[in-house]
């Protein structure tokens, strides 16, 4: 009897302290919903505001946009990562502050692939440059509304975002100065498209930054990493001045896991105390 008077005992205590604790939700960001005249669709956007950006100090501060392609994967641990080295309470401060803006996806194979993909079956790739535009021409200007931000811009891409992020990268116009291309699938371009869409880079693309990623694909590994060291290295002998750029290659880490290490080695990159891209690129990024 004793016995079981202390049990009950004990597990009211227990539950009488589950019970008195309070819960709070851990803030991420905040979702919207834009239509598209471009696209002809509504599309929903997750931002993540900087840790300073509500403090009355930082009142006049802009910031830069990071735009993470692939958003319903990649936004809550890259805005975690960009957080984490930028923040003031840690002292990390290894990169700036940065508002950013997860894009979720609809249709990924029709918006992260610039050309038509030819198949046995009818299918609907080749919407990149609606894509780009929505981004450029409409979510931009919607976000520069919105927020505080300024003229610098990231663009992040996994994959066929990888691919669309290179394809921004090489176009004679961008609002994007930084590109983030995580193991691009350029097998969707031949050698001769990928030749044709080299010749036609301006020199305006070698005032931008890329990183790109390369992961070990085992058996497919020499195509895989051939085509993304050939890209690189023809655009390297096509800049005359040391190519703002930079080409990692991750032995370790398969298609799908090499984005989160590889998003760190980009974003660091781009703000490499002696870098290239810091020092020509990506000046002011503060006020």
């Amino acid at each position: 009897m004793r016995t079981s008077l202390i049990i009950f005992f004990l597990l009211s205590v227990v539950f009488h302290n589950l019970s008195a604790q309070e819960t709070r939700n851990i803030y991420l960001g905040t979702s919207y919903t834009f239509y598209s005249k471009t696209l002809n669709e509504d599309r929903i956007y997750t931002v993540s505001l900087p840790e300073s950006y509500n403090d009355d100090s930082a009142a006049d501060k802009t910031y830069p946009l990071l735009i993470v392609l692939d958003g319903n994967t990649h936004f809550r641990p890259l805005s975690g990562m960009v957080q984490y080295l930028s923040s003031a309470s840690t002292r990390n401060l290894c990169i700036p502050e940065m508002i950013v803006v997860g894009i979720e996806n609809i249709n990924r194979r029709r918006d992260f692939t610039p050309d038509k993909v030819i198949t046995t079956r009818p299918n609907d790739t080749g919407g990149g440059a609606a894509f780009l535009s929505f981004l450029e021409n409409e979510l931009i200007p919607e976000l520069d509304q919105k927020f505080r931000t300024n003229a610098n811009r990231v663009l992040f891409g996994h994959s066929l975002g990888g691919l669309l992020a290179a394809h921004a990268y090489m176009q004679e116009e961008s609002r994007f100065n930084g590109f983030i291309a995580v193991d691009p699938s350029f097998g969707t371009w031949d050698a001769e498209t990928m030749d044709a869409k080299i010749e036609q880079v301006t020199p305006n693309s070698f005032n931008r930054f890329i990183y790109i990623a390369t992961a070990n694909w085992g058996k497919r590994n020499v195509r895989n990493r051939d085509r993304h060291v050939r890209w690189f290295e023809s655009l390297n002998q096509k800049c005359e001045d040391p190519l703002p750029a930079k080409l990692e290659y991750f032995e370790n880490e398969t298609h799908s896991s090499v984005s989160i290490i590889a998003f760190y080695n980009g974003i660091t990159s781009l703000f490499e105390e002696d870098g290239i891209y810091l020092q020509s690129i990506f000046q002011g990024s503060e006020n």
